[in-house]
């Protein structure tokens, strides 16, 4: 029987054997001679290979960047405070969930964006919008799990702050490239700049260049100085450190080396002087954190946005978060001045938290208002907002007591007609009825907002209010009555001569007027007064213990040394100096 031919025992042929004895010479050929040979062959078959690698990639980066989309700002991004100014510009503070205001790049000095391109990214005005040796770092540092690396173009900052998550990962940093070539080539550096100095940190509390110019100086951005600016730009680095700049000494000298090395930066392109360069000092920053005055100044915001908020017929939480700017009647200098002034009143002795050993809490209200106008130019309603956010000047019921008697004997037209049925009146009630007599009779509804911007369009005007409340003849009685009735209080500053003779002359002297509820050492409210044509001021001067009621007070007396008259006539004549510049 015939065995089967198998593959491993058919008769091999002439072909199969020629092809073994060339591999038994081939492996007899050292190796260094057979790579030789093939050479050629396998650099061609690796170009090859490394063309369609980068073909591949570039077709990938392609379509990945024209399926990128370039994505709208994070809301928080775009969301706006609200700023509030004083009768002069000056800035009194905010309202909103964000300190940012936008301003136009044109509202930002070109020594202050060279600053800040200085300080971050060099070739800003000529990259692509990213910087690949800053992307391969990234790369390398998520590969290797390193530490994660900055040194991002402005472009790309922009996109990672206002436009990404702030995920760290390579799919995101890759995303962020893209983005920040398209942004480059679809939109203007100035642009690109633009968004950035309304968006990035500064630290304090404040994102974007405008509030950090507040925050850090006091001004507006178009008031910044080469030095300040410089300053800014340098704090960009380490916000949360840099804020500190101007209380903690190790802050201020670190960010004083680095604010050297940008302003020198500036001097080598050519985006300062040499002599813009050493004339350049370094900055006085306000101090971090505030102080006592700013929290007083919230009772000036309460009001302010409360009206604000009712002219403009929206909730006080859209006008915190509308971008706007709010004008106001206040003389800032006056009132930091009238809280010191108030601070050093002579009161008798009280401890913590202005209470005596009795429990008893002592309260000033001041109130100054321009008669015939309404406006009001200063509103102190307590001496700490952070422990009594309420505020005396426009909510606290004080006993009025013979402060109304100068009323007692003329007809009230509105809306002062029920002023003598309410025995006690707000400070700034009682302050606009004063203010009606110095203006002749005229009542002004008090104000405190004389505009509203937004986005430089002006959105509201003030207009003043004005009605007569009184007859001229009778608010020349009214004025006379508040003279006598005041030369007989302890110690009056009013002189016969300060009694005008008729009504057309009434306009001209300064009244003074003393009154109050309670005499002698039972004092519990004083009223101190003093007025003429252009200002009237009133300090009200009261005191509360705690009522036999959880969370409830009761009047108190003041206390009898020093003389409570004596303390409210001189604290109402600094501070009346203070507001006229005045030596009477």
């Amino acid at each position: 029987m015939k065995r089967p031919t198998m593959p491993w025992n058919r008769p091999r042929t002439g072909s199969h054997r020629i092809r073994t004895r060339a591999r038994a010479r081939l492996r007899r050929i050292p190796l260094r001679l057979r790579l030789r040979r093939t050479r050629g062959r396998l650099l061609r078959r690796l170009l090859i290979a490394f063309v369609l690698l980068i073909a591949s990639l570039c077709t990938a980066a392609v379509v990945a960047y024209r399926l990128t989309d370039i994505p709208e700002p994070h809301p928080e991004t775009v969301t706006q405070s609200t700023v509030f100014v004083d009768d002069k510009g000056s800035y009194l503070g905010r309202r909103g969930p964000v300190d940012r205001q936008e301003v136009p790049l044109s509202q930002v000095p070109r020594y202050v964006q060279d600053a800040v391109i200085a300080a971050e990214n060099r070739s800003f005005r000529t990259d692509d919008g990213v910087s690949p040796r800053a992307i391969a770092r990234a790369v390398l540092a998520s590969l290797t799990g390193g530490e994660r690396q900055g040194g991002s173009t402005i472009t790309q900052q922009y996109v990672k702050n206002a436009l990404l998550s702030p995920e760290q990962s390579l799919s995101r940093k890759a995303r962020e490239a893209l983005i920040a070539i398209k942004l480059d080539r679809t939109r203007s550096k100035d642009d690109i700049l633009a968004g950035y100095l309304n968006t990035v940190y500064f630290g304090r509390g404040s994102a974007g260049i405008q509030a950090a110019a507040r925050n850090y100086f006091g001004v507006d951005t178009r008031n910044l100085t080469v030095s300040q600016g410089a300053a800014l730009a340098s704090i960009v680095n380490i916000p949360s450190y840099y804020e500190k700049a101007g209380s903690d000494p190790k802050v201020t000298a670190t960010l004083r080396a680095r604010w050297t090395w940008v302003l020198d930066a500036m001097a080598t392109s050519g985006a300062i002087t040499a002599k813009q360069r050493a004339d350049a000092a370094f900055p006085a920053f306000r101090f971090y954190p505030p102080g006592t005055t700013e929290g007083q100044r919230q009772y000036m915001i309460d009001v302010a946005a409360q009206e604000a908020a009712d002219r403009l017929g929206i909730t006080e939480d859209q006008l915190a978060r509308g971008g706007y700017t709010v004008h106001t009647t206040f003389d800032l200098a006056l009132q930091d001045a009238t809280t010191e002034a108030v601070k050093n009143l002579k009161t008798g002795k009280s401890g913590k938290d202005g209470k005596d050993g009795k429990g008893i809490t002592l309260h000033t209200a001041v109130v100054a208002i321009k008669p015939g106008d309404g406006a009001v130019r200063l509103l102190y309603g307590g001496s700490d907002y952070a422990r009594q956010p309420f505020n005396d000047a426009v909510g606290g019921a004080v006993e009025a007591g013979t402060a109304l008697d100068p009323f007692g004997k003329v007809r009230l037209g509105a809306p002062l007609a029920d002023l003598r049925k309410t025995p006690a009146p707000t400070p700034l009630k009682l302050a606009s009825a004063y203010a009606t007599v110095a203006a002749d009779g005229v009542y002004a509804t008090p104000y405190t907002i004389t505009k509203i911007t937004r986005d430089g369009r002006q959105v509201y005007t003030a207009h003043p209010d004005t009605r007569r409340a009184l007859d001229e003849k009778e608010a020349f009685m009214v004025n006379a009555q508040m003279s006598q009735t005041s030369k007989t209080s302890e110690p009056s500053k009013t002189s016969a001569e300060a009694i005008p003779s008729t009504p057309s002359a009434q306009k001209a002297p300064q009244t003074s007027f003393t009154a109050g509820a309670g005499g002698g050492i039972t004092r519990r409210t004083i009223w101190s007064t003093t007025q003429d044509p252009q200002l009237a001021l009133t300090v009200a001067l009261f005191a509360d213990r705690p009522g036999e009621k959880k969370n409830t007070t009761v009047p108190a007396q003041l206390p009898n040394d020093p003389s409570p008259v004596g303390s409210a006539e001189e604290t109402a004549a600094q501070i009346w100096r203070l507001a006229t510049g005045g030596t009477g």
